[in-house]
């Protein structure tokens, strides 16, 4: 495990993938075959159709399964840096973790964006916490498929979220994130997009994920983060992202975003056959 403390001053940390291998091929070429595949097979099929969006939701789990739903919004982002909004699966570290120094993958490196980080570091909430992001996956399987869209050239900041109880307090947290990312954003030269990592429902009927899952994704589309949080904690629906998806939500429409959009939704029984307990995956855009 990377121990900053034996970093050398003017040394750059590096994150080396921790999911490589299990979520996606560790090969480089095996794994540039395997993205493709994402865009051009079963659930994908997705051509090439860049569109202007100011944030997106996309599914993290392995590629086997919901890489092709990835794929329909990663056919339409457009080149620019990256804030990204993932989960924080393990009980380690700071409630809202901002990861730094470079991030390898097996397609290459890619670095945080020191400035932009460091502007978002004057929100309260976030602290530099790169120990949380070691183990993480929800950031992680997002990045080969921008290196496969646009090379190495781009940088991002990661954001782990540890998800609390959908709250009325958990909530406002979301939202001072949300203002705080759309402020820094406003003020670069240069084009960001944020993204949310989520799956949706985890674990439950195939009939049931699409019921509950479309019912939940009405109120990100329509933009409305109370609602979201809502119907969350009413049906107890286990968006493990539900905290990202809130803050990409109020940070999108701070941007002048009006409306989201979904493209595809699928679960894991539709890829295996296995209907009986599914996870639930969407992709989204938000205009």
């Amino acid at each position: 495990m990377l121990n900053i403390l034996d970093l050398q001053e003017g040394e750059t940390m590096i994150r080396p993938p921790a999911v490589a291998g299990m979520f996606y091929e560790i090969d480089p070429e095996r794994l540039k075959k395997q993205i493709k595949g994402c865009f051009t097979r079963g659930l994908g099929k997705e051509k090439i159709q860049e569109q202007s969006f100011k944030a997106c939701v996309a599914p993290h789990a392995g590629y086997l399964y919901s890489g092709p739903i990835a794929a329909h919004v990663y056919s339409r982002i457009k080149k620019a840096n990256y804030i990204i909004l993932g989960s924080n699966h393990h009980p380690i570290g700071n409630k809202y973790a901002m990861g730094s120094g470079e991030w390898k993958t097996p397609l290459g490196g890619v670095k945080v964006n020191k400035k932009v980080a460091e502007q978002l570091m004057k929100c309260p909430l976030l602290k530099n916490d790169p120990i949380s992001h070691q183990p993480e996956h929800s950031i992680e399987v997002q990045l080969p498929f921008l290196q496969y869209r646009f090379g190495n050239d781009f940088s991002f900041v990661p954001i782990a979220i540890s998800n609390d109880y959908p709250s009325r307090d958990f909530l406002e947290e979301c939202r001072i994130l949300g203002e705080a990312i759309a402020d820094v954003i406003k003020k670069q030269k240069d084009d960001w997009i944020v993204i949310a990592s989520s799956d949706f429902s985890h674990y439950v009927p195939y009939e049931y994920a699409y019921q509950i899952d479309k019912w939940v994704i009405e109120s990100i589309v329509g933009l409305d983060e109370e609602e979201f949080f809502s119907r969350v904690q009413e049906r107890d629906v286990s968006v493990c992202g539900f905290g990202g998806i809130a803050v990409c939500m109020v940070a999108a429409k701070k941007l002048g975003s009006k409306k989201g959009e979904l493209l595809k939704y699928a679960t894991s029984g539709d890829v295996i056959g296995d209907k009986n307990s599914v996870v639930g995956y969407g992709s989204i855009i938000i205009k």
